[in-house]
């Protein structure tokens, strides 16, 4: 992830435009439930988690370049960007 915002600071700088963060936000965990048999046991479960890491990057004065190349950068797999104007 940091790579991640690293390349996406990188190219926001390139471009001129101001840039603020990143800001970590709070850690979203999604914990799952499984019984480890399907038909006795139902006291032996297991659990499993997955965690959402959130960052936040504000780009200010951003101009048309910089918006074509944050669209172009290519980011790692499982990392997601939301671009708002």
């Amino acid at each position: 992830m940091q790579s991640a915002c690293d390349k996406i600071i990188a190219a926001a700088a390139a471009t001129e435009a101001r840039i603020s963060g990143p800001v970590p936000l709070p850690t979203k965990r999604r914990i799952y439930c499984v019984l480890r048999s399907p038909h006795v046991n139902k006291d032996s479960r297991e659990h499993f988690e997955t965690r959402t890491h959130h960052r936040l990057i504000d780009v200010h004065q951003p101009t048309a370049q910089t918006i074509d190349a944050l669209m172009a950068l290519e980011l790692p797999s499982g990392v997601d960007v939301e671009i708002k104007l």
